[in-house]
């Protein structure tokens, strides 16, 4: 690993009068590595690659960034964050809910998971209860100051929405669509009718031609059945998670279930880094909670959902909040989780946050080749598993311009030991 102390430039300021952050100019990636182990150049303009090619053979034009050293890939996206809620576990108290409070967390934890890598988060925001829409308007108005850095969407989740008291939840789910949730969510699990609940979720999303994206256990293969019936055929996309109840179920039953969510279309988003406090789990020893001798499950078995042909990604969940106060928010984490618990290879790991994470999104594919949007992640590393393993120095582009940068040194004390085996030290880019 090669050390270089040339000058690099830092995120560049948003450009476009209109607030969008429209890439400006041209930059031009140097001495990238591809993860088939080519070195290239590639040439970003108008949001888009415009160019690629053997390292050195496009002409020289626009702003260079040197990236010797650095593993060029796809930016990964975030479908399953709760950003009003993060950063709250470190509170001392009931953390603030004014609408400048959520906007601020929501903001932050947002720019925080864009230094990771993910330049598109899809945020599931709680909505009735004594807060009404307000965590939603502040997260909707989050996402409008983050154009140019990261994309935002709202997912708004209801309580309740079935009997007496799920009238009011679909009235303010209707004016939640109204402001602007381009999601549909909530947690079919808690209602006394977890199947009226989701008929009613999927026949809204419908009428409004919104994604559905709901919280579930997925510890009961029938309620799953009749699920995967209701919704097979929905556009834009239905998406559930985490489902690490279906790790619970006999192998056959979740195979079973498994094909029925592939033969509906139905995408499973797995949070392997732990829960999230959306889901409000009613006991111990369920799955990705620890029982009561302290064991952990698995999250969902994401080897057995591709192979029936299930579109499998993976999110963050809680980034240091009730749920997970030591949560990171971190898909380079997460995949590095699915890898190491041996539920993916690191290329379909990393799959899981990148290609069907943005897919879940409904974002266009992103590759490293000409015509595909300038959406993109070096990590300081030579191969896949390596940057899996110690992804410390990182650089983000969005829209074709360095939206982030996050630098690492490593460097070790003067000894015979460090001398003889040339260990690497990680400079400063």
């Amino acid at each position: 690993m090669s050390d270089s102390s040339q000058p690099q430039p830092g995120p560049e300021k948003a450009a476009g009068s209109d607030g969008t952050g429209a890439a400006a100019g041209t930059l031009v990636l140097c001495d990238a590595r591809l993860a088939d182990g080519r070195v290239v150049d590639v040439r970003l303009s108008g949001g888009h690659i415009e160019a690629v090619g053997t390292a050195g053979s496009l002409a020289p034009q626009g702003t260079r960034v040197d990236l010797g050293g650095y593993l060029l890939l796809p930016a990964p996206a975030e479908p399953h964050a709760h950003c009003d809620t993060a950063l709250t576990a470190d509170a001392g108290g009931p953390a603030g809910e004014t609408l400048e409070d959520v906007q601020r967390r929501t903001t932050e934890a947002a720019l925080l998971q864009l230094g990771h890598g993910a330049t598109a988060l899809r945020s599931h925001v709680r909505i009735g209860d004594v807060q009404g829409l307000r965590s939603l308007e502040a997260v909707l108005q989050a996402g409008r100051s983050l154009r140019g850095l990261a994309e935002l969407t709202a997912v708004a989740v209801p309580r309740m929405l079935t009997g007496l008291a799920g009238a009011d939840g679909l009235a303010m789910l209707r004016d939640a669509v109204k402001m602007g949730a381009s999601v549909i969510g909530g947690c079919p699990d808690l209602d006394p009718d977890p199947a009226g609940y989701a008929e009613a979720v999927l026949e809204l999303a419908g009428e409004h031609g919104c994604a559905v994206d709901l919280h579930t256990d997925g510890d009961d293969p029938a309620r799953l059945a009749r699920f995967a019936a209701m919704a097979g055929g929905l556009r834009p996309g239905v998406a559930i998670g985490p489902c690490a109840g279906l790790s619970a179920l006999p192998r056959e039953m979740a195979a079973r279930t498994a094909e029925q969510l592939a033969a509906a279309g139905v995408t499973v988003v797995c949070l392997p880094q732990g829960d999230c406090a959306a889901l409000e789990r009613r006991g111990a020893g369920l799955p990705g909670r620890a029982g009561p001798v302290g064991r952990v499950a698995r999250p969902a078995p994401v080897r057995l959902l591709r192979a029936a042909g299930v579109r499998v990604a993976a999110g963050s969940g809680a980034l240091r909040d009730a749920a997970n106060p030591v949560g990171r928010g971190d898909p380079l984490e997460a995949a590095y989780l699915l890898a190491s618990l041996g539920e993916a290879s690191p290329e379909a790991a990393y799959e899981a946050v990148g290609s069907a994470a943005r897919a879940t999104l409904g974002l266009p594919e992103v590759r490293v080749e000409a015509g595909f949007p300038a959406e993109l992640l070096a990590v300081r590393g030579e191969s896949l598993a390596a940057v899996l393993s110690l992804a410390y120095s990182r650089i983000v582009v969005h829209r074709g311009r360095v939206v982030a940068r996050t630098s690492a040194v490593r460097e070790y004390c003067d000894s015979a030991a460090v001398v003889a085996l040339e260990l690497p030290r990680q400079s400063q880019r």
